[in-house]
């Protein structure tokens, strides 16, 4: 993988910014000049209304809309196009499944303890006017998904909905194993894909997973832009979140016919721009590689983690073995706050990482922890930029530790 070729599609890393090192991927990631131009192109080309106007700039953006649902179907590993709904972000699309009526009184669904707030919050919402159960499985002290203690907690869960890799540690859960189990024990599944779509290979058939959640923004596409995959039944059950234009056939005073997948799910006007930009992001990292992407953030996490283990004012959230936490480096230093590491690490050495509890809050709560720094890396990260890194964690360390 040429990361110097791929740095040089980036328009950020020829500005006045170039010496910064981004580390904050997992938060949102830059986007290339293909994705940028894709969507400058709807605004130039055919800046109109997609799937309602019949006239020509109306049908080329209805063209392109459904260009980028067949890429962003390829990508996944879905063979149906129409099983895919795009939405403002992971969090909406967690939403939909949470809120969609699939759920009848007494059902009960299970979650982990490190489930962002986009999968643990609209379950307290649901239980307030649905009687739902919410059962929470807590993580094992290593990090590393347990999967005799997940067999033990399906008893009468009908759903399971979980982050496929978490955003603290990085770590993943044995998903095919995972969904295996539940559909055994007659539960759906659905996953949060947000932190692993941008960094491994998916295929949403292979699994056998019911509904499938994802960030455009966190794999080079545009901010505001999300997916939600599901099987084809399951999206033909599910209550729309927004009812509106676009996902009725027709509407009478009295009554409402819905459309097939995916517009029932799709009302309101479309983000057309974002949507084609996914497509672009979708192209750009097909021809990288993900197998191509996830070694190269291996290998930085490796470096990162030899270079920093072994100091004693350092702590690694475990598991500590960087070839399980994909490429997230989570971390403490004694006697700081995660936001005074942040903050003094950017203005000491342009380090850009993440800190505080990462939307995972009853995780860190639940363990006494006030939250950790984040350094989180992708495919224009370089390994000079992992050893800077290092050195600058070193020297923020012997300054202010205790």
């Amino acid at each position: 993988m040429d990361v110097s070729s791929i740095r040089r599609d980036f328009p950020i890393f020829s500005s006045e910014e170039r010496d910064l090192i981004y580390f904050d991927n997992a938060c949102q990631t830059f986007r290339p000049r293909q994705v940028i131009e894709a969507m400058n192109e709807y605004y130039e080309m055919y800046p109109s209304c997609g799937g309602r106007s019949v006239h020509r700039l109306a049908t080329q953006v209805s063209i392109k809309v459904e260009e980028a649902r067949e890429k962003v179907a390829k990508f996944i590993g879905c063979s149906d196009p129409d099983c895919i709904i795009f939405t403002r972000g992971c969090t909406e699309a967690l939403n939909i499944v949470a809120k969609g009526r699939l759920l009848k009184d007494g059902d009960c669904v299970l979650t982990t303890d490190m489930e962002h707030n986009s999968n643990h919050v609209p379950w307290i919402q649901v239980a307030k006017y649905q009687d739902i159960r919410h059962r929470v499985l807590t993580t094992p002290s290593s990090g590393i998904f347990n999967i005799n203690q997940f067999r033990n907690a399906l008893d009468g869960v009908s759903l399971v909905s979980m982050a496929h890799t978490n955003n603290i540690t990085g770590t993943s859960i044995p998903a095919k194993e995972v969904i295996e189990e539940a559909h055994d024990m007659g539960a759906l599944v659905c996953l949060d894909g947000a932190q692993s779509t941008p960094h491994m290979s998916i295929n949403v058939e292979e699994f056998d997973v019911d509904m499938y959640a994802f960030s455009i923004h966190k794999m080079l596409g545009p901010s505001g832009m999300g997916v939600l995959y599901a099987k084809k039944d399951i999206l033909e059950r599910i209550e729309p979140l927004i009812g509106g234009g676009g996902g009725v056939g027709l509407a009478t005073y009295e009554e409402v016919e819905l459309l097939p997948p995916p517009e029932r799910l799709e009302s309101g006007l479309m983000n057309y721009s974002g949507i084609i930009g996914a497509g672009a992001a979708v192209d750009y990292l097909t021809a990288v590689g993900m197998d191509n992407i996830q070694e190269h953030e291996r290998r930085l996490n490796d470096i990162v983690t030899r270079g920093l283990r072994d100091l004693s004012d350092i702590s690694i959230l475990p598991p500590v073995d960087p070839e399980l936490r994909s490429g997230i480096f989570s971390f403490n230093i004694k006697g700081m706050s995660s936001h005074d590491i942040a903050m003094i690490i950017d203005e000491m050495a342009g380090v850009l990482i993440r800190s505080g509890m990462h939307c995972v809050h009853p995780y860190f709560v639940s363990r006494g922890i006030d939250g950790c720094a984040r350094a989180s890396f992708y495919l224009y990260n370089t390994e000079e930029e992992a050893h800077r890194f290092v050195e600058a964690v070193k020297e923020l360390t012997s300054i202010f530790s205790e």
